[in-house]
């Protein structure tokens, strides 16, 4: 990977959905796929690791605690028309968390992938 590549890891429950969810609809593609552990997509210069419950990402902390999916940290993912790629996107069955939300830099709303991860589209305000 080039040292622009940026890297996050996603907690996963089922690495072959998440697989599907990210390529399927935002346009990421498999570098590699190691199910039911571990996958990782590009998009760009994003990677993102899909880690499983079997994964070494998802053993259990020290204290007992499980990685698991979730959060309010995002992928943010800048688009041209964000109403057209709601509408594509509703249209395929993907599960929102809110509405189009519009403040003094744009647009937003947020999607949620098969285990319960955010990402955020976004559509700069003019100008």
């Amino acid at each position: 990977m080039p040292e622009t590549t940026v890297n996050i890891r996603y907690m996963v429950d089922d690495v072959e959905a998440a697989i599907a969810w990210y390529t399927n609809h935002l346009g990421f593609a498999v570098i590699s796929n190691h199910a039911p552990a571990f996958a990782d997509v590009k998009r760009g210069a994003l990677r993102l690791l899909l880690s499983g419950p079997t994964s070494s990402a998802g053993r259990p902390m020290p204290d007992g605690e499980q990685p698991r999916p979730g959060g309010w940290n995002r992928i943010h993912i800048v688009v041209d028309d964000l109403a057209a790629e709601v509408e594509r996107l509703r249209s395929a069955g993907v599960r929102f968390g809110n509405e189009i939300v519009s403040g003094p830099g744009g647009k937003q709303t947020l999607l949620v992938d098969p285990s319960g991860n955010v990402v955020e589209l976004f559509q700069p305000a003019p100008g």
